[in-house]
């Protein structure tokens, strides 16, 4: 079987590997790619060996996922790999063999692969029976809810699963994203800002800046001075001072008073 993995969430990617060696050691990855704009390359640049099956994720660094099956037409047989569960009909519609909830469950991976086999290449379309017994496996899913709920981090040689409620904020420095704990342990993380903002809960995190990505937790005081300018105090203290840029203050005053 030859898989190609479009993630940009290197960590996932990593594990995502290691779980398809692990169900098949003959699985071959072709390639893992992180954007819509370097898969649409790939593609147009007649890959030697084209790929059984294609693990894709909806919120890529540069667009959504959809656009490589619209933009090249594709009939490969996909599995959908995200933190969201809101496109999940949208995934169906196509040629869509599972939809994994992040972290992707060993189980559940095992099981999609399992069903590839069963309907590709053998069964270009699997039956209307089984395509609402596989809707309604998807729909079982929605209960996991929408936004992220825990992330994994590198420490060392280890990873450790870091809850989202654990997390006082996000910052950025010297162009890496950093987690910062409750605790104030400080680790880097594989997203951008602009990534985080999509996959947090808009209720209990707000951009207050470039740089920082807050928990409503985390605000301890917020300082006004003159011309409307609001100054964070954050716990556990951070680095630099945290203000809230001009354009951001009457959101970030809604959002307070939610």
């Amino acid at each position: 079987m030859n898989v190609l993995i479009v993630e940009d969430e290197k960590l996932t990617a990593q594990r995502l590997q290691m779980l398809l060696h692990r169900y098949d050691p003959n699985i071959r990855i072709l390639a893992q790619l992180p954007s819509v704009t370097k898969t649409l390359q790939w593609f147009r640049d007649r890959p030697p060996i084209a790929p059984d099956l294609l693990f894709l994720d909806i919120h890529l660094e540069d667009d959504l996922g959809f656009r490589i099956i619209e933009d090249l037409k594709l009939t490969i047989p996909v599995i959908f790999t995200t933190a969201y569960n809101e496109y999940m009909l949208q995934a169906f519609k196509v040629n869509s063999i599972d939809y994994l909830l992040k972290p992707i469950d060993a189980d559940e991976l095992a099981a999609a692969l399992d069903k590839f086999r069963l309907f590709w290449p053998t069964k270009p379309v699997p039956s209307t029976e089984n395509q609402l017994a596989s809707l309604a496996h998807l729909l079982e899913k929605s209960n996991a809810g929408t936004y992220k709920d825990r992330f994994m981090v590198a420490i060392g040689t280890k990873l450790r699963s870091i809850k989202t409620q654990d997390i006082a904020y996000f910052s950025l420095e010297d162009k890496v994203t950093l987690l910062i704990t409750n605790e104030g342990l400080r680790l880097s993380v594989d997203y951008s800002i602009e990534k985080l903002v999509q996959l947090l809960d808009p209720h209990q995190f707000f951009r207050v800046n470039r740089s920082f990505l807050v928990s409503l937790s985390a605000i301890h005081t917020v300082h006004t001075y003159s011309g409307g300018k609001l100054k964070l105090d954050l716990v556990p203290l951070p680095r630099q001072e945290v203000f809230v840029s001009g354009d951001r203050i009457t959101g970030f005053k809604e959002w307070l008073g939610k």
